[in-house]
């Protein structure tokens, strides 16, 4: 199948459904050898392309993918590595979700932490040297909803130079009053853009809304957010489809709100308390891959790698496309501050403490940003 082209949409859903999930996988495990030299042999490559670098045909070429990514990622970024760490203000959540530590389903003491608990994570986290915090709760719109949101944004605001969130979607107004309270950026993960698989995973709740998740980056473009970030779940369906999606997606924003800065995350399914078993395994070289092609298609858009992942996958994955690293994560409401741990939303792999792994990064010549680059760039040129 070819690439669409419907540029006069107002919304990302209207291209999104011009394609056929089916269709789109045949077509990516259609592709051969002969398509991935042609992608790679270009300088600027299509989705049509992206299709290719994610195929099982291109596998055997992984290494010149890892090369040209480490190339192009020097190209735009530099030796320059983007820190950030989550700061989990809630477990609360009204959804069900069968991957999930907070889901409403699972028995567990729920907290929601105060002002004064906030600024206790807030000094733990200022003495790791952090200046970008990532703000995260479950979605339970009554505890953690807009009120809550109008509050902790003035609090947090004077301590980081960026805050970015990942709650539930909001309406567009919403996001047009919390951005001059201080919200630079917005994570927003589709988990899967398998409609049914979607709804399988997702039986109640707000989030069991397929549609209006989808919309959530088009309302964020039009509130006019600084940075947002894409991804999907890898495990809950075809990793290969579900990707090639998350890549429509991306392409079909740069384009309709280009004054946005965009980022990739790669969440692989990790143990939780609910253990579903991913549907899909991704082996640690098809991740490679995935970052790479990624790379490959779109010098610009950050590439943000969790603790999710194990310590030695990490140090060898940040060469080849990665600019931006959690380190010292904690997903428990409290974490930081608390030695009594509240339920995980998924459990850690690399448990290392900030500075071991700025010390980590400077030895491979890295130069450690602390906050989000673009802001810093800014002021420069101011």
């Amino acid at each position: 199948m070819s690439e669409v082209h419907v540029h006069n949409t107002h919304s990302f859903q209207q291209l999104f459904d011009h394609y056929s999930w089916e269709e789109v996988k045949e077509s990516i495990y259609a592709k051969t050898a002969q398509d991935v030299r042609l992608a790679l042999d270009k300088d600027k490559r299509t989705l049509e392309d992206f299709k290719a670098l994610i195929s099982p045909a291109a596998m055997p070429f992984l290494e010149e993918m890892a090369r040209k990514s480490h190339e192009l990622t020097l190209k735009r970024f530099g030796n320059t590595m983007q820190m950030y760490i989550p700061l989990y203000l809630s477990n609360e959540c009204q959804n069900i979700c069968t991957y999930c530590g907070f889901s409403l389903d699972n028995p567990m003491r729920r907290i929601t932490l105060t002002e004064k608990q906030i600024l206790k994570e807030v000094e733990v986290i200022k003495s790791y040297g952090y200046d970008h915090v990532l703000l995260v709760t479950g979605e339970a719109n009554k505890t953690v909803g807009m009120d809550y949101f109008k509050k902790i944004l003035p609090l947090l605001q004077p301590h980081f130079a960026q805050l970015s969130m990942e709650v539930q979607p909001l309406d567009q107004e919403e996001y047009e009053e919390l951005i001059p309270l201080g919200l630079h950026s917005v994570l927003v993960y589709q988990e899967s853009y398998h409609e049914e698989n979607y709804k399988f995973h997702h039986p109640k709740g707000k989030k069991s809304n397929f549609n209006y998740r989808l919309d959530t980056p088009d309302r964020l473009g039009k509130a006019g957010i600084h940075k947002m970030g894409l991804g999907v779940l890898i495990g809950l369906e075809d990793w290969r489809t579900d990707s090639f999606f998350n890549a429509l997606h991306l392409d079909y924003l740069e384009k309709t709100y280009w004054k946005t800065k965009y980022s990739i995350s790669f969440p692989r399914l990790r143990p939780h308390a609910g253990n579903i078993e991913p549907k899909v395994d991704m082996s640690d070289r098809e991740l490679v891959q995935l970052i790479c092609a990624y790379r490959l298609f779109d010098e610009e858009v950050e590439l943000s790698m969790s603790t999710r992942e194990n310590i030695k996958f990490r140090d060898h994955v940040i060469k080849l496309g990665i600019t931006s690293l959690s380190a010292g994560s904690k997903t428990d409401p409290g974490g930081y501050a608390s030695k009594e741990q509240a339920l995980e939303q998924f459990e850690i792999s690399d448990e290392r403490s900030p500075q071991a792994v700025a010390d980590m990064l400077r030895s491979k010549g890295y130069e450690v940003v602390w906050k989000d680059w673009d802001m810093s760039y800014h002021e420069i040129e101011r």
